[in-house]
């Protein structure tokens, strides 16, 4: 699971627990801080947050597959934005440190109480983001090494160039395989069958239009001659 799948489940398990109907940014942002915690600390540039103070159980692990719930509109918001910010750095997705950085312009909910508590600013946020590394594991590892030989629809899209639902389209549809995670709704995409749904452009022809060098039924060969013609040289009988 990568790093932002992590942060998403940690969200959407903190808003269930909290009897929320949508996962929003506090959510998001504990999710987030979660993912890059060690003991149930985050430790992000000069401040050191405490889960426990957020009211998250750290040490409890997460039972069952992750809910259905939906995303509030300020949550899409962080996303789209989040994602702005990782094209702005040519990633070639969009991971928590992109998340994070989104929140730098917020001034509501758990983040705007975070700033006026330990006296952040977009900027000293950014750059505490900025200089965020981690440990990569698991997956990350594996990805670092060669790529993972499994895609989200929305990283299928992206390797290909096209939106994300002309891929939900092709799945539909049967052309391109795919699989669930088991007991989740999760949709992988094998990266190899990607090339399932690339036809060739070059050597496409109608039926109709002889390639170069080839001739009609109805076009003799230079030399040959037609019905009773005589060849020259040939004498008339």
């Amino acid at each position: 699971m990568s790093d932002i799948d992590a942060a998403t489940s940690q969200a959407i398990f903190t808003a269930k627990n909290r009897g929320a109907a949508e996962v929003g940014p506090d959510h998001l942002l504990i999710g987030c801080l979660r993912v890059i915690s060690r003991f149930g600390i985050a430790v992000l540039g000069e401040w050191n947050f405490d889960l426990e103070s957020f009211g998250v159980d750290w040490v409890r692990p997460h039972d069952g597959p992750r809910p259905k719930v939906a995303y509030s509109e300020a949550a899409v918001v962080l996303f789209d934005r989040a994602a702005a910010i990782a094209r702005s750095i040519s990633a070639q997705r969009v991971g928590v440190e992109h998340l994070l950085a989104a929140f730098a312009s917020e001034e509501s909910g758990l983040m705007g109480q975070l700033k006026r508590t330990h006296g952040i600013t977009s900027a000293s946020w950014r750059a505490a983001v900025a200089r965020l590394h981690r440990e990569p594991q698991g997956e990350c590892v594996e990805e670092k090494k060669g790529g993972r030989h499994y895609l989200t629809p929305e990283e299928a899209a992206e390797a290909l160039g096209v939106h994300v639902q002309t891929m939900r389209a092709y799945i539909r549809s049967g052309r391109l395989p795919a699989f669930r995670v088991a007991g989740e709704r999760a949709i992988r995409i094998l990266r190899a069958d990607l090339a399932k749904v690339l036809e060739p452009v070059a050597g496409e022809r109608k039926a109709s239009e002889p390639v170069a060098g080839e001739r009609k039924a109805s076009e003799p060969v230079a030399g040959e001659r037609k019905g009773n013609e005589p060849v020259a040289g040939d004498k008339k009988e």
